[in-house]
């Protein structure tokens, strides 16, 4: 049987596609229309675990977004695809590639698998 601590720790990856780059977390969070109290709120939880590089949230109608830090930085705000969770990074960038259109840009967000669960099951019941 698996600990709690061990479930944690395993990754999921999913794509998550750019809306727009931040200086800040909270600016990424507040640009995807994160309430203002709830963007501090998961700032502030995120901090227990250390420097966040992925914060991921839903907002009103269910939908999952996610905010990472990118490799110049910045912060991205990004629509999230909980249902293309991927036990790999290379899946997850497969998908990934599939999913964008055009000029759009997007990234592969490392979060723990409960978590992803968790939202997932969220958006699906909010949905």
């Amino acid at each position: 049987m698996m600990t709690l601590a061990a479930r944690l720790s395993v990754p999921a990856y999913l794509p998550a596609i750019v809306r727009a780059e931040f200086d800040s977390a909270l600016d990424a969070l507040l640009a995807l229309t994160v309430p203002r109290d709830e963007a501090m709120d998961l700032l502030v939880a995120s901090w227990l675990s250390g420097e966040p590089d992925c914060l991921l949230t839903t907002i009103d109608g269910g939908r999952a977004v996610v905010v990472l830090r990118s490799a110049s930085g910045r912060w991205a705000a990004c629509n999230a695809f909980l249902n293309h969770s991927c036990d790999s990074q290379a899946d997850a960038e497969r998908r990934l590639r599939r999913l964008l259109r055009g000029h759009q840009r997007g990234h592969v967000a490392c979060l723990p698998a409960t978590v992803v669960r968790l939202a997932s099951a969220k958006t699906t019941a909010a949905g």
